[in-house]
């Protein structure tokens, strides 16, 4: 099954191209850089792996939570190679593909996944891996570092768990520093088509949790404030 998969939502680019028998990675930075270097990226390692968009099965994007410039890069490229391929647009959840890769690095089958989401703030979504899937407990949740309540028998995941170690508070259950690599975007992907989550492309959208993106002035010092208050 020969497909595409790329991720913008966190400051590292992640390319993946697979043919169901290799697959070739691509990372670089991610951030307001990606808007230029993705594309380029994209066919290059199509071109590695020796293969063209009209001969894929789809086109997977990483459609957040995360970045809002990053998704939306992310969206539009999708769209508009499907767009020009004939091909499906799927949609991949950032924080079941940080799971994923949770599950294959270390072999973890309870992720709670976390990414920062910025403005002190981190996404999180709490996932099951049973008969070969992954099942998502709720829907997602945005919450302060010091909200995160580590459950028994959960693995946390993310890249949050760097950002904000000082501030999570401290558990015995064990922790991962992974992203939403391509890679993890990859392994969903067939379960995900066959559940039919593919889209066509005019319908292929970003998956928000904040519906804003810059704090004001005022909820930027309380925050710094609330920062200080919490050291020792």
């Amino acid at each position: 099954m020969p497909l595409l998969a790329f991720d913008t939502s966190t400051d590292t680019l992640s390319i993946a191209v697979g043919d169901g028998a290799e697959v070739w990675l691509h990372s670089g930075a991610g951030g307001a850089q990606a808007s230029t270097t993705l594309i380029p990226a994209i066919l290059a390692l199509l071109a590695q792996a020796g293969l063209r968009l009209d001969q894929l099965d789809a086109i997977a994007f990483g459609s957040g939570p995360g970045s809002f410039t990053g998704l939306r890069t992310a969206c539009s490229v999708a769209q508009g190679l499907a767009f020009g391929a004939g091909k499906p647009v799927l949609p991949i959840d950032t924080l079941m593909a940080v799971a994923e890769e949770a599950r294959i690095q270390h072999g973890v089958q309870q992720v709670q996944a976390l990414l920062d989401a910025r403005m002190d703030e981190i996404y999180t979504g709490f996932y099951a891996y049973a008969q070969g899937r992954w099942q998502q407990r709720a829907d997602f949740q945005l919450l302060r570092p010091e909200s995160v309540l580590q459950e028994e028998g959960w693995a946390l995941a993310g890249n949050a768990l760097a950002v904000y170690a000082d501030r999570i508070p401290p558990s015995s259950g064990p922790r991962y520093a992974v992203l939403p690599a391509a890679a993890a975007m990859l392994r969903l992907a067939p379960a995900l088509l066959a559940a039919g989550q593919a889209v066509p492309a005019d319908q292929a959208l970003p998956r928000y949790i904040r519906d804003k993106v810059a704090q004001t002035t005022d909820e930027r010092m309380a925050a710094k404030a609330a920062a200080g208050a919490a050291t020792p």
